[in-house]
């Protein structure tokens, strides 16, 4: 019995970690926190962005790419991130699609997202994302 409710109780909803690591992003973004945003991303070398210019790989390229292209609170404004899918493919992996909109004094931007994320060590990290 104990085992059956070990089985049925005992797994972890890995979706409010996932809402929660990316909600974390969107605070550490309108914070003007860079660094604090790219704790979502896996730190490491075979990190995947791909934006309007093509792809960036690495975490400390794809740092490097986000300060250069927003390099105070200004030109970062204000994200909004609205998940529209999110899809368990295995027990390491989801996918995620969603709409992300920034308000700015410089003008607002918008666009669609798809991440890959990969559970590491027990966290959530996104491992390949590609906004447009």
């Amino acid at each position: 019995m104990l085992a059956v409710s070990t089985i049925c109780f005992g797994q972890t909803n890995d979706e409010p970690a996932i809402r929660k690591m990316l909600a974390a992003q969107v605070i550490e973004w309108n914070k003007g926190n860079i660094a604090g945003y790219m704790k979502g991303y896996w730190l490491d070398d075979s990190l995947v962005f791909i934006g309007k210019n093509g792809p960036t790989y690495g975490y400390e390229q794809t740092l490097k790419r986000y300060q250069k292209s927003y390099p105070d609170k200004n030109a970062m404004g204000i994200l909004t991130s609205t998940i529209i899918s999110l899809k368990k493919l295995s027990e390491e992996y989801y996918f995620i699609t969603g709409r992300w909109s920034l308000e700015r004094k410089a003008g607002n931007l918008e666009g669609v997202y798809t991440l890959l994320l990969r559970k590491i060590d027990g966290n959530w990290v996104i491992v390949y994302d590609h906004s447009s």
